[in-house]
């Protein structure tokens, strides 16, 4: 049976929902940065998720090419996962104004993928899909002490859920320190494509410091 991340690491992404405090150990990803409306169908965050999956689908596929993975096993590609942020915004988004939003998205390698194998993957998919992957990046992200919940239901109703959190790592003598390299974090249980609404499970993590 293949490696399920999400099955293997529960405290990571089937997070309960209420919040708790987890630190998260550096992990490295398949990233594309970009801006704009996620919701635009013609928009630039649509545009990275194909791209996303074309190199991660690339490198899980490997073993039948020419190129060997030193340490691979069969695996399950992780969930995408998104980091977001808008310019002069600190603690907060303004689901209003998605036009202004920063995002990073991101898929998790596994620890025996190396840049190496993950620049032959990227030509690999270039020489394949006659594609620009050239936006596409390797990504080391040592995300620390943060507050996760699970949050059931449409993205615009996030803000309930981070509240929550607020509120969660007031009590515990913790304060937010989302910066300019820790994100407001969302990692995607559920494709909207093939899911009500309602039932959409998303978790939100935010990075948090011991209060002075």
């Amino acid at each position: 049976m293949a490696f399920d991340y999400k099955k293997e690491y529960k405290e990571f992404y089937m997070s309960k929902n209420k919040p708790s405090i987890i630190k998260i150990p550096k992990m490295n990803y398949i990233a594309v940065r970009g801006k704009g409306n996620p919701n635009d169908e013609k928009g630039e965050y649509k545009q990275t998720i194909g791209l996303l999956y074309a190199i991660a689908f690339t490198i899980k596929m490997s073993y039948k090419g020419s190129h060997k993975i030193v340490g691979y096993f069969e695996y399950v590609v992780p969930p995408l996962e998104g980091f977001w942020w808008q310019d002069g915004m600190k603690d907060s988004i303004d689901y209003n104004n998605k036009e202004q939003m920063n995002f990073i998205s991101i898929i998790r390698l596994p620890d025996f993928v190396t840049k190496e194998d993950f620049e032959w993957a990227i030509q690999e998919a270039t020489k394949k899909k006659k594609q620009d992957f050239s936006k596409v990046e390797f990504l080391t992200y040592d995300e620390g002490i943060c507050v996760q919940c699970m949050h059931i239901g449409s993205y615009d109703d996030e803000p309930t859920t981070i509240n929550l959190i607020h509120e969660y790592m007031i009590e515990n003598g913790y304060e937010s320190d989302i910066t300019d390299s820790r994100f407001h974090h969302e990692i995607y249980l559920s494709d909207p494509r093939r899911c009500e609404i309602s039932k959409l499970k998303t978790v939100i993590r935010h990075p948090i410091r011991k209060k002075e």
